[in-house]
């Protein structure tokens, strides 16, 4: 599946290292989809699932956020540079509740709220690992 140019969504993403997953795919072992990888561009979204979003509840930060299950596609372009990434779904996360909100802005526009975790080799792909988070567009 392509990465796309329709606009799903805007926030604030971070990047995990895959190690234990944590919610309703816990059992997996890497990952929520079971197939995480840090070297490979995949990506966390908070509705992967019923049971996904009653753990990270963007909903209690006012973010509203579609359901795309695990094997979805986005492109994902950083607000500041205009570099983007095309990502695969592979997990749950982030735990958005945990961080309503947070901003990382740039160039005076800021994004709120944790909506995407990045694997390591696609943040990067897009911004530098030390920032730590990156204001995002999401493209499907």
């Amino acid at each position: 599946m392509a990465c796309g140019s329709t606009s799903l969504w805007a926030g604030e993403t971070s990047w995990f290292c895959c190690g234990n997953s944590w919610g309703p795919c816990g059992s997996a072992g890497g990952g929520a989809c079971g197939n995480c990888q840090s070297s490979a561009h995949h990506g966390a979204w908070p509705n992967a699932s019923a049971a996904c979003f009653n753990i990270t509840r963007p909903d209690l930060c006012g973010e509203n956020i579609p359901r795309r299950g695990c094997g979805s596609v986005m492109n994902v372009r950083h607000q500041c540079s205009g570099a983007t990434v095309c990502i695969t779904i592979t997990d749950c996360g982030p735990r958005t509740k945990d961080w309503c909100g947070e901003a990382t802005c740039c160039n005076g526009a800021c994004r709120t709220n944790r909506v995407l975790d990045l694997t390591p080799a696609a943040f990067s792909a897009i911004g530098n690992l030390s920032s730590g988070k990156l204001p995002v567009y999401i493209y499907e």
